[in-house]
């Protein structure tokens, strides 16, 4: 069984990086025009809308699958009209990038930390750095634990971001793909997405195959960008 406090520090993590990505969806979608989101409480960083909308994607699965995997795995959407979307492409592509875009400011946040730390010397670079082992710090300090917190916090959102930016349906990166087209294109392409909803699982398989070959390297990347030099491989 996991460590039932890592469990929980996972699941937390999760539920802020999750609110933080449908809220900035939901924000945008505002902005462009569609208030379907914020008639439904989701422009909002408190995570309680968010859960009502997706009791088991956000509360019941992710904290299950948390305590005794010690990984919460989950899910969460933003309503928007799609009526909106098909009539303003850019306006949604724009909505669709704004999760991943959250995401990375929350890796940026967490990077700035652990950087911050290092440079007053209370942080180094860990022999061996892992998903929540971004810096080793004195054992019997409190230093441990916020170790963990940055080091999940950057490593799970690189994550999101990472994996919503794949472009197959449903992931968000299908929904930005507009910014690139022409108008006529763009038509085809939403009816093309639109008239194969079955796309959906195929997406997310092709996306669960193809994950560790993107996701690897950006997070050594980072990692390496975190310590100049250290040359993780």
């Amino acid at each position: 069984m996991p460590d039932i406090g890592h469990a929980l520090a996972y699941y937390a993590v999760f539920l802020v990086s999750v609110t933080m990505h449908e809220a900035a969806h939901a924000w945008v979608a505002m902005l462009g025009g569609d208030k379907t989101a914020y008639h439904g409480g989701q422009v909002s960083l408190d995570p309680r809308p968010h859960i009502r909308r997706e009791p088991m994607g956000l509360l019941w699965i992710p904290l299950i699958s948390a305590l005794l995997t010690g990984w919460p795995i989950g899910f969460a959407s933003a309503p928007y009209d799609p009526t909106w979307a098909r009539r303003h492409p850019k306006r949604a592509a724009w909505m669709a990038l704004a999760g991943p875009a959250a995401n990375l400011l929350l890796v940026l946040l967490a990077f700035a930390a652990l950087r911050l730390g290092a440079g007053a010397g209370l942080f180094s670079a860990p022999e061996h750095a892992g998903f929540d082992r971004l810096a080793a710090t004195p054992a019997g300090t409190v230093w441990p634990a916020v170790v963990f917190i940055l080091s999940v916090f950057l490593s799970l959102n690189l994550l999101l971001m990472v994996l919503n930016l794949f472009p197959f349906p449903p992931l968000d990166g299908s929904g930005v793909v507009p910014l690139f087209l022409n108008d006529r294109a763009t038509v085809k392409y939403q009816d093309f997405i639109w008239h194969n909803r079955g796309l959906g699982i195929i997406g997310i398989l092709i996306a669960w195959q193809l994950f560790s070959y993107v996701y690897d390297p950006v997070f050594l990347f980072t990692i390496n960008l975190l310590y100049p030099g250290a040359g993780y491989h």
